[in-house]
């Protein structure tokens, strides 16, 4: 953990950029890159630029585009003219964005060649101010522009205050309202400090971004925290990039630090590492036994270690549960991985563990400095909702007094909406969201999520969603068509063709799979087959609220 002076970003970055001046700070793969003395002066020369535009103290400015070197700098700027960002995920729908825009009081908005392309005439025909993100050349401050302020980097003591606004992250929410969070100076710097008592992180790591800025998971440990400490953070030009492409990537950078989200690993695992062990009947038979099954993943594990660049020393995981079986991989195959649990409106880490003190499907102590309790807690099942406080909670829903009171409870803890329970260590376990929760016919708690976990290890299921329909408790479940012809395949020794018969079986099999591995009040009264993907947010989780879930 680093002392700092003062709780602003303005503060934690100007430090790093004394301090680190010739060392890489963000540069995109293969290309030149940014060191920390050019971060300072770029970050001034934007600032200039916004100072052209007129962009005041508290005055919002948005940045909508890809992760980017020049997406970083700009929202340093903004943040070092005491302006207030709003990041927008790329990935939001236009009417989204222009719902954000308009909601925020956005005059300004950095824009990438992509995005533009997409929502130039929308945004100009709303007489906001653009700057094009992918055009900026910095040049030495002050020489290409006569400048009314004089403020530049590094910032004159008084500008910006721990308590300012620095930021407003509209969520991407499953539950199809976006609200605009509001998170203080304070509260983004403190947790990237604080984070450091979990994880150390030095001048010699290296992170490859994989998530999108805009998001507070990657903008936080991603992004700041990186430039907090003197390490380097290196982005992918091709958005999205293709798998091939992120291998590539991992084998120049060698990163020692990943974000990621449950998803990325559960498609590694499911489409690379356990075909390989169902290949062959020895295999297979030998994955049925803890030793050999421990002996295997331990084999796969290093593997995989070389996939991402051979010197991983954390792979972060968050955003939602991580699938039981996967975790156990992990486990056994001595993978660096560490979960964290938090929300954007925490900024957002509330617990976590280095990869050294993983626990197994919990998310570990609160961070020092945060509290975290149960309320409405069942005494039967001893579950309640988690609710949290600290100095990196947010201050509340942008224009939304009622959402912020409502969110709050009457001795001040933040209401996370997640279901779990603590431990007596304090380990915080997660069970799922509280919105999501079925309620069974006698009064028990049924949790889609631990059955959607379960659906998913099922080879061929691509993902699943378990809905409350009519009373009855419906899987809806997204197959691999392909994987399952092949499967057939083997076992006719000739091409099958699916029919409505074949996938009714395989439905029916799905069900009684299930329902032989759950407790009785969370069995499946029904599976049907869902052939397209579904709609998820930017963040990757599926949109329940679509679905009637």
């Amino acid at each position: 953990m680093i002392t700092l002076e003062k709780y602003t970003i303005c503060h934690l970055v100007s430090s790093s950029i004394e301090k680190f001046g010739d060392k890489m700070a963000l540069g995109y793969i293969g290309e030149k890159a940014m060191t920390y003395k050019d971060l300072g002066s770029n970050i001034q020369f934007t600032a200039e630029v916004l100072d052209i535009l007129e962009v005041e103290k508290n005055d919002k400015v948005a940045i909508l585009g890809e992760n980017s070197p020049n997406w970083g700098v700009s929202y340093l700027s903004i943040l070092f003219k005491g302006a207030i960002v709003v990041p927008i995920l790329p990935e939001f729908h236009e009417n989204e964005i222009m719902t954000i825009l308009e909601h925020s009081g956005s005059n300004v908005v950095f824009v990438s060649d992509k995005q533009y392309a997409r929502m130039g005439k929308l945004i100009e025909a709303k007489n906001y101010k653009v700057i094009l993100l992918d055009k900026l050349e910095f040049k030495s401050p002050n020489t290409h522009t006569k400048s009314k302020s004089k403020v530049w980097y590094p910032l004159s003591e008084g500008l910006v205050s721990e308590t300012d606004l620095a930021a407003i992250i509209y969520t991407s929410g499953t539950t199809g309202s976006s609200k605009g969070v509001m998170l203080t100076h304070k509260n983004l710097s403190w947790q990237v400090n604080t984070v450091l008592t979990v994880q150390p992180v030095c001048e010699k790591d290296r992170f490859v971004s994989i998530l999108p800025m805009s998001h507070t998971f990657e903008n936080s440990l991603g992004f700041l925290l990186p430039l907090h400490t003197g390490a380097s953070v290196y982005y992918i030009r091709k958005q999205p990039p293709a798998p091939s492409v992120l291998l590539e990537a991992f084998k120049q950078v060698k990163p020692t630090i990943l974000l990621t989200v449950p998803m990325i690993i559960e498609k590694i695992y499911r489409k690379q590492v356990l075909p390989k062990f169902n290949k062959s009947f020895i295999t297979r038979n030998m994955f049925k036994f803890k030793p050999t099954r421990v002996l295997l993943n331990r084999l796969a594990g290093k593997k995989l270690a070389v996939v991402f660049g051979g010197e991983l020393k954390f792979f972060g995981i968050g955003g939602s549960k991580l699938d039981g079986q996967i975790e156990r991989y992990l486990r056994e195959a001595k993978f660096p991985y560490a979960i964290g649990y938090g929300l954007t409106e925490t900024a957002p880490m509330l617990s976590g563990t280095a990869p050294a003190d993983s626990i197994y499907q919990g998310t570990g102590p609160a961070m020092k400095g945060i509290h975290i309790k149960l309320i409405n807690v069942n005494e039967e099942t001893g579950e309640g909702e988690i609710v949290a406080t600290g100095p990196n909670v947010m201050q509340g829903y942008y224009k939304n007094e009622d959402a912020t009171k409502a969110v709050f409870t009457e001795d001040g803890y933040f209401r996370t909406g997640d279901l779990g329970y603590i431990d007596k260590n304090g380990v915080v376990y997660i069970r799922g969201r509280i919105k999501n929760m079925i309620l069974g016919t006698n009064g028990e708690n049924i949790y889609p999520e631990e059955i959607e976990s379960l659906i998913n290890g099922i080879p061929g299921i691509e993902e699943s969603l378990v809905i409350h329909l009519q009373g009855k408790i419906v899987a809806m479940v997204n197959i691999n068509l392909e994987e399952l012809e092949n499967k057939m395949l083997q076992l006719n020794e000739k091409v099958v063709e699916i029919s409505h018969e074949t996938m009714d079986e395989v439905l029916v099999e799905i069900q009684q799979f299930v329902n032989q591995r759950v407790n009785k009040f969370s069995r499946l009264n029904k599976v049907v087959f869902h052939a397209l993907p579904f709609e998820k947010t930017p963040t990757k989780k599926i949109k329940r609220y679509l679905y009637g879930g």
